[in-house]
């Protein structure tokens, strides 16, 4: 067995996992999945009088917590790491009824989290339609001739909740002229001109956009000025 003199804990009885199979000194049942050392000999639990308690690995902090507050008696699990050369905590005892009372908490307290994280998710959404909104509504105020259905679909895509994309930027949010241009930029670019199959050919980004210049600038022209009435 590793080094038998665990360290002192000034929390309640010590128990440890034994590395090698230890028989119980008093009653000599054995081997022992675990014991407690008494002047340097192995007990096992029923010796000790800790044989009614339950196992809880550790793992779950709150959990475990719970468990030790409402348990009369408990005691920390300990097992030897030789490649650490040191004690290393594996769990704790505790009541079976504590632990079960534990579990109950737990589980009300996780439903009470998935709740707080349904109503979160309800007020996001709600706060990205209104945001969306939002910024359909400036599209359309620098670009007056943008179709309603286009302006509405370059927002909702500029502003998708951690996309990255120029709506969820500083400015993005802040609804600032050159952040909205920006979006409905990259929209015609994607959608009204040859960009991405230059980008998928080969061509350079910088020039690839060169390219198109024109006519991204033209479409910009056009939704904002009322060339029906010119024409």
């Amino acid at each position: 067995m590793a080094p038998i003199a665990a360290p002192p804990y000034r929390n309640g009885p010590l128990v440890v996992q034994p590395l090698k199979k230890r028989h119980c000194a008093e009653c000599r049942s054995g081997p022992l999945p675990l014991l407690v050392l008494e002047e340097g000999a192995p007990r096992c639990l029923d010796c000790v009088d800790l044989g009614h308690l339950v196992f809880l690995a550790r793992g779950d902090t709150a959990l475990t917590r719970r468990s030790r507050e409402g348990s009369t008696l408990s005691a920390v699990v300990l097992r030897f790491n030789r490649r650490r050369g040191r004690y290393e905590r594996q769990g704790v005892l505790v009541e079976e009824a504590a632990l079960a009372r534990a579990e109950e908490r737990c589980l009300a307290d996780a439903e009470a989290r998935r709740r707080r994280r349904a109503r979160d998710a309800r007020r996001r959404e709600a706060e990205d339609v209104r945001f969306t909104d939002a910024f359909a509504r400036e599209i359309r105020r620098l670009f007056p001739h943008c179709p309603a259905d286009r302006a509405r679909a370059i927002a909702a895509h500029a502003s998708v909740r951690g996309s990255g994309r120029v709506g969820r930027s500083s400015a993005g949010r802040a609804l600032s002229e050159a952040a909205v241009t920006a979006a409905v930029r990259a929209s015609v670019r994607h959608m009204e001109t040859p960009y991405d199959q230059l980008l998928m050919s080969g061509v350079p980004r910088h020039e690839a956009r060169r390219r198109i210049a024109a006519t991204v600038d033209t479409r910009l022209w056009e939704w904002r000025e009322d060339i029906t009435a010119r024409a």
